[in-house]
């Protein structure tokens, strides 16, 4: 089942100067991802865009700032992933550093209440007698939920980032840079980072009303560059395109956990998954913590990893790490048995990537709600065809719950809403982004959604589309396999969604190879005399490689052997020529 996958080469153009600090190879890398100064590939803070911007930012700090006061009681509805954890968490810490005093949170179940604002959670919700609710990485889509809080005499304000639908629902106002009228710059904010821009506003708001001393928050708790560690790992987590804003976030968050200045939960989350607080990087945060917080939402109660971001006592925090280590550890079992019922499903399709369902929908009535989007990805990848993962919303229930998963050319969002405007009923719900989203859609309604479904997807794929493409950034010279070139490329970008991690490609001679563990493959390389370490996770099939290759692969410190030892991380291979 394995796609045909192309390597190819980045365009890159070398047109400006830099400074001397930065090295060779890291220019040329900047350049072809269209970063031709140091103010573009290494972006600060100070290069953020304001947030008058945002359409109704005015209006949503008007209703904070009267909250707080008013000492009324202001709840922060967060969701169940880790976006959603770390803007609950940056929402309720924003605001009890401008001054509120009366700020809760909650969030939804996913199996007892479903996605975001749901007419069922709010019904839970009356007992705490709040005045405002904010949404946080939701509220775009939920239109009932929203109706019934209103009814209920609350105050709403949404923060979202996910694709409006035509109607947007009855908030009293709602900020997401991707609503029509939106100026915003930058339209790939994280549900994050859209919550940390309302709380820029604020501040800015209370200080010219006079209402906090001018330059107290900046100090000591009300910085609020002290939420950025949250920011950083919910913008990673939620993969979101690192535009030159985003970068900006990340590398300002990046640059607190490395120096130990995170809050005390994900420095505990760092401990647990066995990553190192000085050199961590995005894809530490990207394979290590977000999912260590995202297993909660999945398996448990998201609140437990709020909870841990919210945590001010070491010994505490580390407690509650170490129970999402634990819940972190049974949801990939849960994960490991649905991704293999999902390949037994799809043997029959092997080798046979040109058949005309090149998208694929799987079900199975004992599989998690909250693994699935997982399941989606992982068949993703290796098919390299849009998936969607369904299982019962609950044990035995007529309901479905789908997480969509894509590739880049087909944007997921839009064709469901294609499908919605063909077949009007068959879906009950959904949203998302190009990449990734979710629906609800009853059992009985599954084959005809399937068949819409990837009908939609054969009319709009092409065939250009369904082949892997590898994005290299170039050959290597044998001079150029060094330590401090391996350490100028961990440490010289924010690399993710939108601005890739170097990957290089070249063939190389196999000196030798052993298997290691039961699935990754050792190597052994030569080029131009040099004898180069390498190792392909996944890559060991029980049949040697051949004795030329061509791989792509990352530059990367060998930190097993130390020093200045380098070892190459092998993403592709295949026989040379």
């Amino acid at each position: 089942m394995k796609p045909l996958r192309t390597i190819r080469r980045r365009d890159c153009n070398m047109v400006d100067e830099w400074p001397k600090h930065v090295p060779p190879l890291l220019q040329r890398v900047y350049a072809a991802r269209g970063a031709h100064d140091l103010a573009s590939a290494q972006p600060k803070l100070a290069q953020l865009p304001t947030p008058e911007g945002l359409f109704g930012i005015d209006r949503a700090v008007e209703l904070l700032a009267t909250a707080i006061a008013e000492n009324r009681h202001i709840l922060i509805v967060g969701d169940f992933d880790c976006d959603g954890a770390t803007a609950c968490a940056t929402a309720v810490r924003g605001l009890r550093m401008l001054g509120a005093t009366r700020v809760s949170y909650a969030v939804p179940n996913r199996i007892v209440h479903g996605y975001g604002l749901s007419p069922a959670l709010v019904e839970d919700l009356t007992g705490l007698q709040p005045d405002l609710l904010v949404t946080v990485d939701h509220g775009i889509a939920c239109h009932a939920g929203i109706r019934t809080a209103k009814a209920l005499g609350w105050d709403v304000l949404v923060t979202d980032h996910h694709l409006p639908g035509e109607v947007l629902p009855p908030a009293d106002v709602i900020v997401n840079p991707n609503q029509a009228g939106d100026g915003f710059p930058s339209k790939s904010l994280a549900g994050v980072g859209v919550i940390f821009y309302v709380l820029l506003a604020l501040r800015k708001y209370l200080r010219e009303a006079g209402l906090r001393e001018a330059g107290a928050l900046d100090d000591g708790g009300q910085d609020l560059t002290n939420l950025l560690d949250l920011v950083a790992v919910g913008t990673v987590a939620d993969l979101v395109p690192l535009d030159v804003c985003n970068r900006a976030l990340v590398a300002a968050g990046l640059r607190r956990l490395r120096a130990g200045q995170g809050s005390a939960g994900l420095r505990a989350l760092i401990e647990v998954s066995g990553r190192t607080a000085a050199t961590l990087s995005t894809a530490d945060i990207g394979y290590a913590i977000a999912p260590r917080i995202n297993a909660a939402g999945r398996l448990e109660d998201m609140s437990v990893g709020i909870e841990c971001l919210l945590c001010d006592d070491a010994t505490r925090a580390r407690e509650l790490a170490e129970v999402l280590d634990g819940i972190n550890a049974e949801r990939r079992a849960v994960q490991q048995q649905m991704v293999e019922e999902a390949e037994t499903a799809l043997a029959p399709l092997a080798g046979k990537l040109d058949t005309p369902r090149i998208a694929h929908c799987l079900f199975d009535a004992e599989w998690h709600p909250g693994v699935v989007g997982l399941v989606a990805s992982k068949m993703k990848e290796r098919l390299h065809r849009p998936v969607i993962a369904f299982a019962p919303s609950e044990p035995g229930s007529e309901w479905l719950r789908g997480s969509a998963r894509s590739i880049p050319g087909f944007h997921i969002r839009d064709a469901l809403a294609l499908v919605d405007t063909a077949h009007p009923g068959l879906i009950e719900r959904f949203g998302g982004h190009a990449m990734a989203a979710g629906l609800n859609l009853r059992l009985a309604h599954l084959a005809d959604f399937e068949a819409a479904f990837t009908t939609c997807a054969a009319q709009l794929l092409d065939a250009e589309s369904l082949h892997d493409i590898i994005a290299s950034d170039g050959e290597l010279a044998s001079d150029a396999f060094i330590a401090a070139n391996a350490l100028a490329l961990r440490d010289g970008g924010t690399w993710g969604q939108g601005f890739p991690e170097p990957v290089f490609d070249g063939e190389f001679t196999v000196l030798a190879w052993r298997p290691v563990g039961t699935h990754h493959l050792k190597l052994e390389l030569g080029l131009d005399g040099l004898r180069l370490n390498a190792i392909e996770f996944g890559g060991w099939i029980g049949m040697p490689p051949p004795s030329r290759i061509r791989i792509a692969y990352r530059l990367a410190l060998d930190d097993y052997r130390g020093g200045d030892a380098i070892q190459l991380i092998v993403v592709h291979r295949e026989a040379a020529g």
